[in-house]
């Protein structure tokens, strides 16, 4: 089953910020600029989520804080609202904080199990965004 076609692009992806980027490609039949900045996200998330997984074998909540970070980052600017979302959630834990960011949890074994837990989440919402860009893309 081909997930794009079941799920609702509206939770995965703000159209406002992804449309920004569509709007500079200069073909918008070839959509060029636009596909090679997905494409390199893409590199980017997968390289992000070995790094994820090292620094999670390592007990490192600072690097898994950092990796969250930027994957944070690199995923908002496409508007991939879901993948953003978990890394803000893995970002926070690797800083000693809950989910939200609000509360100090002091407890390094509690962290790094939610940061498991959400990356296997963030994993999953990246397959599905990319099912649907991939979809929008070859639809073209």
């Amino acid at each position: 089953m081909d997930l794009a076609s079941t799920i609702s692009p509206e939770d995965f992806l703000d159209w406002t910020t992804f449309e920004q980027i569509l709007e500079m490609d200069e073909d918008e039949t070839e959509r060029e600029f636009s596909k090679s900045i997905v494409e390199n996200f893409y590199e980017q998330a997968e390289s992000t989520f070995v790094e994820m997984e090292t620094a999670l074998e390592n007990r490192d909540l600072n690097q898994l804080s950092s990796l969250g970070h930027f994957l944070k980052g690199s995923s908002a600017a496409l508007g991939l609202t879901k993948v953003q979302n978990s890394c803000e959630k893995i970002q926070h834990l690797g800083a000693n904080m809950d989910e939200s960011g609000t509360m100090e949890m002091n407890n390094n074994e509690l962290c790094l199990e939610k940061i498991q837990t959400t990356i296997e989440a963030v994993k999953e919402d990246y397959a599905i965004s990319r099912s649907y860009l991939e979809h929008y893309f070859n639809s073209l």
